[in-house]
């Protein structure tokens, strides 16, 4: 049982209530389907790209709600759950810092791409097939399944509330 003096001075990470969220969004980029129907490799790279694809449309969904500081505590998680990763797959702390940077920077480039696809009149096929399958020629039935279960996911989250969103439910 903690002490008066524990909980008089105990600080609380405002990143913690945002976990169901971010834990929603690896679990629906984690899902079978993308990588059996949708081809997305199923690989470290494949994954952290489906993942990002998720988020980058929760982060969007965010920025249309107002909610900047939920957004910066959401990529905090990603870079912190990003830097677990790296480390439990044997990368030096020398070099973690560089992976981070890199990820976080395919993070912002991926975010531009869906937004000018999503929002914008972009193409959302060439930033998926730039970016999920890395230039690779995916089948065009894999393309239109990432393509069509994307736009559903985007057309869910877009009738989102806040604070639906917030409790880690994806629509």
């Amino acid at each position: 049982m903690p002490n008066l003096f524990q909980r008089l001075f105990a600080r609380t990470d405002p990143k913690d209530a945002m976990q169901p969220l971010y834990q929603a969004i690896v679990q629906e980029g984690r899902q079978p389907h993308w990588y059996l129907e949708g081809e997305v490799p199923d690989t470290i790279d494949g994954r952290f790209d489906m993942i990002v694809a998720v988020l980058a449309q929760v982060l969007m969904r965010l920025e249309a709600l107002n909610a900047a500081q939920e957004s910066v505590w959401l990529t905090e998680l990603f870079v912190d759950d990003m830097d677990g990763q790296l480390r439990q797959e044997g990368i030096g702390d020398v070099v973690v810092g560089k992976h981070i940077g890199r990820m976080v920077s395919a993070l912002g480039g991926r975010l531009s791409a869906y937004r000018a696809a999503l929002l914008e009149s972009a193409d959302l096929r060439e930033a998926l097939v730039r970016n999920l399958y890395r230039g690779g020629e995916p089948t065009e039935n894999a393309v239109s399944h990432v393509e069509s279960s994307l736009q559903a996911r985007w057309n869910r989250l877009s009738a989102l509330s806040r604070e639906t969103l917030l409790m880690g439910d994806l629509g």
